[in-house]
């Protein structure tokens, strides 16, 4: 066969050079056939082969080389043209060897780097984050965005082998694989500033609550609340305009603002600043006015914003107030929390959070009670208030507890010998799940925190819960929760708990050693009603005192072992200053209960002149725990969240899984570095 410019004519076009031939054949074979029967026939059969075989000798001898030239001319020409195609292409292309550099490109990619030598460079040279190690295999397209002169490119790149046939001889060529990488720039500029400018337009919805209205009304003259709430009012809506937001007041001190989600990103940048804008008006107000934000951010319907806006307000509330909330589909942000939880003089909550829970309680058919893992004594002496309430009600009511640890071990023993309580009182994981039932209701108290919990699966068996806590809310919360009652105000979950008892019914009586139990919580958290005491922490204390507590029975629960007391004094021995006014040290842990020795510790080391907060490290197993205690210079509740922690203000912890007491430390420092760098 014929070659032309080096191209060999496929064997299909050959293929329809051949079919003439097999129809003469059977023109031929009709042509003898008819003879026999019919001379006539057979004459004309005969003249009709005489002229199909002229015209199939035409056909394959005589126009065959034009119409095997004018195919090849036109795949020729094809094949020009697909390359001046693809060539002047916009889309930018190029090839790429498997070294990265660039083999072939076309005008388009040529119109991106114009002054630049480009043949069998590499890319890198001039995109960088175009890596070779991420090259896609066979199967797989790598694609990556980057910015080439102010515009944003979707570069694709994908694998391509191509097999080059070489003749090494007149007689024995050879095939060898080429691997070729194409890459294609697309550009999504105009798609990038339409995606960012839909987001940027998306609605937010912002909820801003006065945390302390009535309080801070109440404490400035009957004449200057006027000017006092036109203040508030002014640089609320101040802080709207600035943002281009719609706000409305719906309460006299509750506001709802719509905004554009463009601006959500400098109110973070400024950290919220009305915070401290409002906190700062004066007019002869005893204390400062606080707000609390809560800022809902969703891709779905509106009713789904205002739904998280309501939930990120609901734990900027739970968090002691004066307090921004972010939340969004993902995640939730938090901003501000600098001042402590203002004490509410009023009852009404209480009183309403204390009915709700008698509902609850006579729906029931019983009442399992739970806190949080290594109970302490606000922890058991909770539990106890609320065993106490159940009973009232007639409903059987267990403690799960695992763990009896040395701080309240002295109470368990007296609860334990008291033959007026039954003997599955206290109760373990095991004997838990056997109590489950539809109309089981379980009460959380001292934590809100699921995986802190005593025991942490049960809340997912149990439809019913009731949270009672005065630790902060985190990003971790128990969400199922009938009932929550979070108070970072209180002094101690006991302090909670004694009030709720007074309001839950009427009748309901309290065991001396029910009293001493939830009194010994109060005074533990309180350090015997030094820190975090206000005019509620002393009224139940007068209300315990009243059903039997007594304060010398409770201060022997609080003695320490000789080898607790040393391990607690070499803590405070071995401290190391950090930043000129922090203690850091490690507890001994070679003790019943180091991580109580360990807050102890904490406790005493910030008693120490020029110490303004103080953190200790104990191991317990392979968990390293973390007690920090502070003044009011350093806030080590955010210092805390950032380790996984939490607690208040000024009191605070976390625990670190799978860490040694060097990486520990380390990490400590520099959040402690971190803070203090950011502030709050």
């Amino acid at each position: 066969m014929r070659k032309q410019k080096g191209i060999r004519v496929n064997s299909k076009i050959e293929g329809y050079f051949r079919w003439p031939l097999f129809y003469l054949i059977i023109i031929l074979a009709l042509t003898i056939i008819g003879a026999l029967y019919n001379p006539t026939l057979g004459f004309i059969y005969c003249m009709f082969f005489v002229l199909s075989t002229s015209l199939a000798i035409y056909l394959v001898f005589f126009n065959r080389r034009r119409i095997m030239s004018d195919v090849i001319n036109f795949a020729l020409g094809l094949d020009e043209v697909q390359k001046q195609l693809l060539n002047n292409f916009e889309l930018p292309y190029i090839l790429m060897d498997n070294a990265g550099r660039i083999k072939w490109y076309n005008e388009g990619f040529k119109t991106l780097f114009p002054d630049s030598k480009l043949l069998n460079m590499k890319i890198s040279n001039f995109i960088a984050s175009i890596n070779l190690s991420q090259y896609p295999t066979e199967s797989e397209t790598y694609e990556k965005h980057c910015e080439i002169d102010g515009k944003v490119f979707k570069v694709v790149v994908k694998k391509m082998s191509i097999n080059k046939t070489v003749t090494e001889s007149k007689h024995k060529p050879s095939k060898i694989e080429d691997t070729l990488f194409a890459a294609y720039f697309y550009d999504v500029s105009r798609e990038n500033a339409l995606v960012i400018k839909n987001d940027e337009q998306k609605s937010v919805f912002c909820l801003m609550y006065i945390d302390n209205y009535d309080e801070v009304i109440h404490s400035i003259e009957e004449v200057r609340r006027p000017l006092l709430v036109a203040l508030i009012d002014r640089n609320i809506n101040k802080f709207s305009q600035e943002i281009d937001g719609v706000i409305r007041k719906f309460e006299k001190d509750k506001y709802i603002i719509v905004f554009q989600n463009k601006y959500l990103k400098a109110i973070q940048e400024k950290k919220f600043n009305i915070l401290d804008i409002v906190r700062e008006i004066n007019i002869g107000n005893e204390m400062s006015v606080t707000l609390s934000l809560g800022i809902g951010i969703s891709e779905d319907t509106f009713t789904k914003k205002i739904e998280y806006a309501k939930v990120a307000m609901d734990l900027a509330l739970g968090r002691g107030g004066d307090q921004a909330v972010i939340k969004n589909d993902e995640k939730l942000s938090f901003y501000g929390g600098k001042t402590r939880g203002v004490e509410k003089s009023t009852r009404v909550k209480a009183r309403i959070k204390a009915h709700a829970f008698r509902e609850l309680l006579d729906e029931c058919d019983r009442v399992m009670v739970m806190g949080h893992k290594i109970g302490d004594m606000d922890s058991l002496g909770a539990s106890m208030g609320v065993y106490a309430c159940a009973k009232h009600f007639g409903k059987p009511a267990h403690i799960v507890l695992n763990k009896i640890t040395t701080s309240i071990y002295p109470m368990y023993e007296k609860i334990v010998e008291d033959k007026e309580y039954p003997a599955d009182l206290f109760i373990n994981n095991t004997q838990a799940i056997s109590f489950v039932g539809d109309q089981t209701l379980l009460v959380v108290v001292d934590v809100n925190r699921p995986s802190y919990t005593e025991y942490p699966d049960l809340l997912k068996y149990l439809k019913k819960i009731v949270v009672f806590d005065h630790h902060r809310v985190t990003a971790e919360y128990i969400e199922s929760a009938v009932l929550s009652y979070v108070e970072p105000y209180a002094s101690s979950t006991c302090e909670m708990i004694t009030e709720i008892t007074q309001y839950v019914s009427d009748k309901v009586k309290l065991k001396p050693v029910e009293a001493d139990a939830l009194f010994a919580g109060i005074a533990v958290d309180t350090k015997n009603f030094v820190a975090k005491t206000g005019v509620k922490t002393f009224e139940a204390a007068a209300h315990l005192r009243r059903s039997g507590a007594d304060a010398i029975r409770v201060s022997k629960l609080f003695k320490n072992d000789m080898a607790s007391y040393k391990a607690k004094a070499t803590a405070v021995k071995d401290s190391e200053i950090f930043k000129d006014s922090i203690a850091i040290s490690v507890c001994p842990s070679n003790i019943v209960n180091p991580s109580l020795v360990g807050a102890q510790a904490a406790d005493e080391l910030l008693n120490i002149s020029g110490i303004t907060a103080s953190f200790v490290l104990t191991q317990v197993d392979n968990v390293i725990y973390i007690s920090s205690r502070s003044i009011d210079d350093i806030n080590v509740q955010l210092i805390m969240e950032k380790l996984g922690g939490g607690g208040h203000l000024n009191v605070a912890g976390a625990q670190l899984e799978n860490y040694t007491i060097e990486s520990a430390l380390e990490i400590l420092k520099e959040t402690i570095d971190n803070y203090l760098e950011k502030g709050d």
